[in-house]
């Protein structure tokens, strides 16, 4: 462990800005699928593993897309609702025939569905790693020089652009009809549907803004690293660690503990390379034992 490694990059202020800089980086991508997650959990009550494959689509929509229009924005938009219309259909087919069935047959299921579509986009677009979408001309400019930290724009733009999309899901869910039937939906489905309140269709709105997240972070990931069959595997893996943190349901604590998940893999990496990933599952743990519910979750 190099814990003075550590103490040295805090006293210095460029590796601090430095790290920080990535540390939210890393977080507020793991927000946008991470808040898909628990989203779909909290009113569906279904553990989707299926989850990380939809972020892996969004990559490989948004990558095709841009190789067709060259236009990054209209790229990462069309490929996010592209995964958003594949998630009705996905939901409309499968999970709305599992959510009354036991945990096991959700998870069997989900995962069936993560090995064919990992399958099938190396058949359509191979197995080999295809690179980014590459930052849009925008921000193709000189990084910023904070305390003599290196600041790519485009990362703080990432970031900006996922607190946006945070702060509109945030009112969407609090402030709006469709919002409150979810929420209202995640307690008592039978009442809703009684009152008249179509749940089918609710439903299926909620996992299609659950899966037009997953394919959002996975399209603004494709900006900053490369495309590849699998890339979601270790993304579901952190969403869930984080769903545990902040609590199954809870956007603001998606919100809180993707930000903590995204500082521990960023200073980790300078006091414990080889244990980045041992310190997510710690902190999980640490959770567990202090709030099993989690940090924003609501005691039962």
């Amino acid at each position: 462990m190099e814990i003075f490694a550590l103490f040295d990059c805090i006293i210095s202020p460029a590796c601090l800005i430095s790290q920080a800089a990535g540390g939210l980086k890393i977080g507020m991508l793991l927000f946008l699928v991470a808040s898909g997650l628990t989203l779909v959990f909290g009113v569906l009550g279904v553990i989707n593993f299926a989850h990380g494959a939809l972020y892996m689509l969004g990559a490989y929509f948004s990558w095709q897309l841009m190789s067709i229009t060259g236009h990054f924005g209209l790229s990462v938009i069309l490929g996010a609702l592209g995964v958003g219309i594949f998630g009705i259909i996905f939901e409309r087919l499968l999970i709305s025939r599992v959510y009354n069935a036991e945990l096991l047959v959700q998870i069997l299921l989900c995962y069936s569905i993560v090995l064919i579509l990992d399958d099938l986009v190396m058949i359509i677009w191979g197995d080999e790693f295809l690179s980014g979408l590459g930052v849009p001309e925008l921000f193709q400019v000189p990084p910023l020089f904070i305390f003599d930290a290196i600041i790519p724009p485009f990362h703080l733009a990432i970031v900006a652009m996922s607190f946006i999309v945070g702060i509109i899901l945030w009112f969407i869910m609090t402030k709006t009809r469709f919002g409150r039937l979810a929420r209202a939906a995640a307690v008592n489905p039978n009442m809703l549907e009684a009152l008249g309140v179509n749940i089918n269709l609710l439903r299926a709105g909620v996992f299609m803004l659950g899966s037009f997240l997953a394919g959002l972070g996975g399209a603004l990931a494709a900006s900053v690293g490369s495309v590849v069959s699998g890339m979601g595997n270790s993304i579901i893996i952190e969403s869930f660690i984080v769903t545990v943190i902040g609590g199954m349901g809870s956007i603001s604590g998606a919100f809180l503990a993707s930000l903590i998940i995204g500082m521990a893999r960023s200073f980790g990496a300078v006091a414990m390379p080889l244990f980045t990933d041992g310190l997510m599952f710690m902190i999980m743990v640490l959770v567990l034992i202090l709030r099993p519910e989690g940090l924003m979750g609501k005691k039962k």
